[in-house]
């Protein structure tokens, strides 16, 4: 029986983080060092798409039945995270290498992933850490920042600014998933599209957008400025 509810950076939290960092790392260096061709990459990358899609449909699907009552909807995400961790394995695993749906979903899946690791606001919502919802929700957000970071180290897509509408349109999607989710299916804040994300602040979407735009900008513009200083293709 738990009595004391799991607690940003308490001892299930730092294990967890000191685990993945080195999982993480291990995984990261020895794919560079060892997958020189693109078929084993393909392979690394598939495997782990194949792993980060069952992972974030195993989260949805404890949440159809985890408030007592079964909810189906509730296997549609509701959130930049849940969505981009769909869009990621679902677009390497049909994909091809550098598809259009990675240029708008590497951003969110890396960023995301890394904030809800080393900051998941839901962590004291079950009595467990491992808790299915809980455990599933930190571990499908670490996965996929891992994935991400892999798939620069394989220069598995080719990041430039002549891809920048395809940002534009995969945020796009997420402002109409959350209308859908709001209008049809009676959501209370999907893509946090009418309440901030954290109590107290104004990180809502119409907050965010304009500093997520900007900072994508921004790494566009350094991209490109390393990219023609270098002689080789970054």
């Amino acid at each position: 029986m738990y009595t004391d509810y799991p607690t940003l950076y308490g001892k299930e939290h730092i294990c967890y983080l000191v685990i993945c960092l080195i999982t993480g790392l291990f995984v990261c260096i020895r794919s560079a060092r060892t997958a020189k061709t693109e078929a084993v990459q393909n392979r690394i990358i598939k495997c782990a798409a194949a792993l980060l899609f069952l992972t974030i449909f195993c989260n949805r699907l404890v949440l159809v039945f985890c408030e007592g009552t079964i909810n189906w909807l509730k296997l549609i995400p509701d959130s930049f995270c849940s969505a981009s961790s769909y869009i990621l394995s679902l677009s390497l695993l049909l994909g091809k290498r550098d598809n259009d749906v990675l240029h708008f979903v590497w951003l969110p899946s890396l960023a995301g992933g890394l904030i809800t690791t080393f900051y998941p606001d839901f962590i004291a919502d079950y009595p467990s850490f491992f808790h299915p919802s809980t455990f599933l929700g930190i571990l499908h957000h670490t996965m996929s920042s891992v994935i991400v970071i892999l798939l620069l180290i394989f220069r598995y897509m080719r990041i430039t600014y002549k891809k920048w509408y395809c940002m534009m349109i995969g945020f796009a999607f997420y402002l109409l998933l959350g209308a859908f989710l709001i209008f049809v299916c009676h959501y209370e804040n999907p893509f946090y599209m009418l309440a901030p994300a954290i109590p107290g602040t104004p990180l809502n979407v119409w907050f965010i957008a304009p500093i997520y735009l900007s900072v994508y900008a921004l790494i566009l513009c350094c991209i490109e400025r390393v990219r023609k200083h270098t002689p080789a293709p970054v």
